[in-house]
C-alpha cells in the first residue's frame, strides 16, 4: 500500500473493520505504470513454485504473491526462487491471514465484503497492482516457452487497449516423476489478463468470484499450448471446494470434468477417458519438464478436438 492510499478512505471496507485489509485501489492515486503484473493467490504451493515462477518472472514486469495460511513454506520458496532468478526486486510476497470460504455453498453463504470471502480476498490481492494491466494466475500453472514469449509481448502491446485476454490451459495429472496424463478432451478457457480500473473488479457469483469487464471490451483468445495446470494425484486437488456435490451445477463444467478425470485415474481407468493422454518422460527428466519443454510444444495442433469446450 502506498503512503497516499493509506491516508484516504477505503474503496472497499471489510466488514470486520480491520483497515489493513480494506481495499484501496492504486488508480485512485494517479496513473498506473505501463506493464503487466501477475497476481498469485496461493496456499501450500511450495511444491509447484519452482516450475511456476521462473517463466512468469521472465514474462512480466512484476509479480504479487499473496499467501493464504500456507504451512509448507510457500512464501519462503517464492522469495528464494525469485532471488535465484535475479528477480527478487520484482516480486512482492505478502500474507492474507484469514480462512477464506471454499468455493460452492460455503462461498455463497459468505458476505462479499468479509475478509473470509473469495471476492474480498481477490480484490485485496489485486489492490497491490501498480501497473496498467494485471493477470490472475494460479500457483499450479506452468508456462511453456511459447506461453512465456506471448505474455512478454502482451506486457507492452496491451497498454491502453482495454482488451481482455483469455488463455487456454491443459490440466496435467501427475502420477509419478516420470508419468503424467494430460487432458485434451475439453477446452479449458477463461479470461486471465485484464486492464486495471473500476470496471474490472471482482464481484460475487454463485460458486466463486468473477471479474467484471465491459461488454464492449475486445476479447483476445490466446492459442493452445501455452500452459499446463499441475494436478498431483497424491494430494487433494479439491480441498478449496465445499463439496463435490457443488460440481453438479451447470455453472461448474470444468470441475465436473476434473472430477471425472481424477476419479478415473485413481481407479486405474485413465485409458477409458476420451481425450486423456498418458505421457512418460525419458529417463532422468521430470515429466513436468518433458511436457512443458518437449511434448506439448511438439504435439500436433489443434491440441483439443472440438467435441466439447469448457469456457468458464
Amino acid at each position: 500500500m502506498t503512503p497516499r492510499s493509506a491516508d484516504r478512505a477505503p474503496d472497499i471496507a471489510c466488514l470486520e473493520g480491520d483497515a489493513t485489509y480494506d481495499v484501496r485501489w492504486a488508480w485512485q492515486d494517479g496513473p498506473l505504470d505501463p506493464g503487466l503484473t501477475c497476481v498469485f493467490r496461493v496456499k501450500n504451493e511450495a511444491r509447484n513454485l519452482p516450475w511456476v515462477l521462473p517463466p512468469m518472472l521472465r514474462a512480466v514486469q512484476r509479480v504479487v504473491l499473496v499467501d493464504n495460511e500456507s504451512d509448507d513454506g510457500t512464501p519462503e520458496v517464492a522469495q528464494r526462487v525469485a532471488d535465484e532468478c535475479g528477480a527478487g526486486d520484482r516480486i512482492e510476497v505478502t500474507s492474507y491471514p484469514f480462512r477464506v470460504s471454499r468455493a460452492g455453498t460455503e462461498h455463497l453463504a459468505t458476505p462479499p465484503h468479509s475478509v473470509h470471502s473469495l471476492t474480498h480476498f481477490y480484490n485485496w490481492s489485486f489492490s497491490h497492482v501498480r501497473t496498467g494491466y494485471s493477470m490472475k494466475w494460479d500457483g499450479d500453472m506452468v508456462l511453456t516457452g511459447e506461453g512465456e514469449a506471448l505474455l512478454a509481448d502482451l506486457a507492452w502491446q496491451l497498454h491502453g487497449s482495454g482488451a481482455v485476454v483469455a488463455v487456454p490451459r491443459h490440466p496435467l495429472s501427475i502420477e509419478s516423476e516420470s508419468v503424467a496424463w494430460v487432458d485434451l478432451g475439453f477446452r479449458f478457457l477463461e479470461p486471465w489478463v485484464y486492464p486495471m480500473g473500476p470496471q474490472f473488479t471482482f464481484v460475487k457469483a454463485f460458486e466463486w468470484e468473477v471479474r467484471e469487464f465491459p461488454e464492449t471490451s475486445e476479447r483476445i483468445v490466446a492459442p493452445e499450448g501455452l500452459c499446463v495446470e499441475l494436478k498431483w494425484l497424491d494430494q487433494d486437488e479439491f480441498a478449496h471446494w465445499t463439496s463435490a456435490e457443488d460440481f453438479d451445477s451447470s455453472r461448474a463444467p470444468r470441475k465436473r470434468r476434473e472430477w471425472e478425470v481424477y476419479s478415473a485415474l485413481r481407479e486405474g481407468r485413465g485409458a477409458e477417458v476420451p481425450g486423456l493422454h498418458r505421457i512418460e518422460a525419458p529417463p532422468g527428466v521430470h515429466v513436468v519438464d518433458h511436457v512443458t519443454r518437449t511434448w506439448l510444444p511438439q504435439a500436433p495442433r489443434p491440441l483439443v478436438k472440438r467435441r466439447g469446450r469448457l469456457d468458464v
